[in-house]
């Protein structure tokens, strides 16, 4: 493979990483929006969308760590491809611009979120279920 052509692998598997996280985002916004704007409380559902979050959740998170891994490979790889003129060229340009990426960071960053939204969906459940629980507005 050449230079060029792992490069391109590269962004590649940084644009596929984006992705990842961008439909993460996404289905939380959604589950999040589900659970607000649901008005009876309904056990069975609020289970179910748990269990539906936590297996996406679990997918969702094993993806970013595969491609993330991908990437880093790659990226490896693009440090030992042999310095010619133009290779050396592209790498001052190119090495300050593409640190290594925090896989460890990633995972922890996923779990707090899953934690943070799953949290969030019982608490709205909790409080369909117990309505004296919810404050009192004082403004006139």
């Amino acid at each position: 493979m050449s230079f060029g052509d792992l490069l391109q692998q590269y962004f590649e598997r940084s644009v596929a990483l984006q992705w990842y996280w961008t439909v993460y985002v996404l289905v939380i916004g959604g589950v999040l929006g589900f659970s607000t704007f649901r008005q009876r409380p309904e056990l069975i559902t609020t289970i179910l969308v748990t269990l539906l979050y936590l297996g996406f959740a679990y997918k969702n998170a094993g993806a970013i760590e595969s491609t993330a891994e991908e990437r880093e490979a790659i990226r490896a790889v693009l440090k030992d491809v042999p310095a010619t003129p133009d290779v050396t060229r592209v790498r001052e340009k190119l090495d300050p611009t593409i640190p290594p990426y925090d896989i460890a960071g990633a995972k922890y960053f996923h779990l707090f979120c899953d934690l943070l939204t799953i949290a969030f969906l019982w608490a709205k459940e909790w409080r369909r279920r117990n309505p004296e629980a919810m404050p009192v507005s004082t403004a006139n």
